[in-house]
């Protein structure tokens, strides 16, 4: 596999114009744009038992994926095209020790079925990706934590990463951080109101707004679990006692090291189809709305996102990103103004940003289906902390947030038209 790796083979001049203005490394957005990161880490618990298998004697698998990108503009060939400039991805798995065995064996084959070059340094070559794979009787983050090793389990690390491309120790450290939090303890859903539309949040101007899926979704863009099934994290037949995905745990069942060992350009297509449709995507008729509210003074601040899409920001508004793996509450700008917090299409608190609402006295409006289509089948996915006093409107974004810009605008017609009569 070579670098770099074409994502959009040929861009016109507005894609260009896009990429300068909003994901070009200039230092002038609050984060790296033109960075893709995530982490997933797996581990057994009683409170997980149904997804990740965990029973008494059996506790101790885990797994660990993380993923950092770099995407840039190549100007090599005569028309300027995106691509996939640097790639790291971190793979690691514990198991019992036979399994490991086994999958060490296997690991070998999927090295000679892709025509990998071994190295005097130890890695694995093919063109210009690398892979080292190290195997722990007791794991180096675990024993820098004070973490056991279950009796009769190993550890098995799998990195593959491009020449040249340079991610710093903080950055690899970053999911052993995240695994060293603990898993997060789920919300208790109170009594919210269900109400038809969001005519009670005239009464709490301005407000300000927390971005999740539910935009991006209606923009074009994968749902979550398009991630989770790329990179194996979770088994797509639902588990029937949990109506929920089952956790990859087992080496023999997870594909994702057997697909980058055999064909990594061609799982590399795959990897990188997220942020080239991100990309690829348009505000839609809810970013343009929240910028016609922002502009009237009824919306205020910048937008919390949880997305990588930078849609709010094309549409105009200034953006703040938390999904962030370096902070786990990350700081929050609520304006000193600010009477509400809408929440469009975000179904947890990962970040607290609710809760220092609410600390704040800001009442809580949520926008969202409670529900998505999957398979032609309409699964409900109830929002998880809803509190009492909070106010749902079980709609879509585009229309929730354009019925919101007319009630909003009607007021303002009829304090005018009060005013000057």
């Amino acid at each position: 596999m070579f670098f770099p790796h074409s994502v959009i083979e040929q861009l016109t001049d507005d894609q260009v114009e896009t990429w300068n203005r909003h994901f070009a490394r200039n230092g002038a957005h609050e984060r790296p744009r033109g960075i893709e990161e995530g982490i997933w880490r797996r581990t057994q618990d009683p409170a997980n038992a149904a997804q990740s298998g965990w029973s008494e004697g059996d506790q101790g698998r885990r797994r660990v994926v993380h993923y950092r990108y770099q995407y840039d503009l190549d100007y090599v060939f005569p028309v300027p095209r995106l691509v996939l400039s640097g790639l790291y991805l971190y793979h690691s798995v514990t198991a019992p020790t036979a399994e490991i065995d086994a999958y060490l064996g296997t690991l070998q084959e999927w090295l000679r079925a892709g025509q990998w070059r071994q190295q005097p340094d130890g890695f694995w070559a093919k063109g210009d990706l690398r892979v080292t794979i190290d195997e722990f009787d007791a794991h180096p983050q675990d024993e820098r934590a004070s973490r056991s090793t279950p009796k009769g389990f190993r550890s098995v690390d799998v990195c593959f990463i491009s020449e040249e491309f340079e991610v710093a120790r903080t950055v690899r450290q970053l999911p052993w951080n995240v695994l060293a939090g603990g898993m997060r303890v789920k919300e208790q859903r109170g009594n919210p109101t269900i109400a038809p539309d969001l005519s009670e949040l005239v009464d709490h101007l301005p407000f300000q707004v927390e971005l999740g899926c539910g935009t991006s979704i209606e923009a074009g863009i994968p749902p979550l679990h398009f991630l989770h099934e790329v990179y194996r994290v979770t088994a797509r037949k639902d588990n029937a006692l949990t109506q929920s995905h089952a956790f990859t745990m087992h080496p023999d069942k997870d594909t994702l090291v057997e697909e980058m060992l055999t064909d990594p350009a061609a799982k590399a297509d795959e990897l990188v189809r997220m942020f080239r449709t991100c990309f690829e995507a348009e505000p839609t008729e809810a970013h343009r709305a929240l910028k016609a509210m922002h502009n009237a003074g009824w919306m205020t601040g910048p937008v919390i996102t949880h997305n990588f899409d930078v849609l709010p920001a094309r549409a105009g508004l200034r953006e703040v990103f938390v999904r962030r793996y370096d902070q786990k509450i990350p700081p929050v700008p609520f304006e000193e103004d600010a009477k509400a917090l809408l929440v469009v299409g975000l179904h947890a608190d990962r970040r607290a940003v609710q809760a220092r609402a609410r600390e704040r006295g800001m009442k809580i409006f949520f926008i969202d289906p409670e529900g998505l289509m999957e398979d032609g089948v309409f699964k409900e996915y109830p929002i998880e902390g809803a509190r009492e006093g909070d106010v749902i409107v079980r709609k879509g974004a585009v229309e929730a947030l354009t019925e919101l810009r007319q009630i909003l605008a009607q007021r303002a017609d009829s304090s005018s038209a009060q005013l000057t009569g």
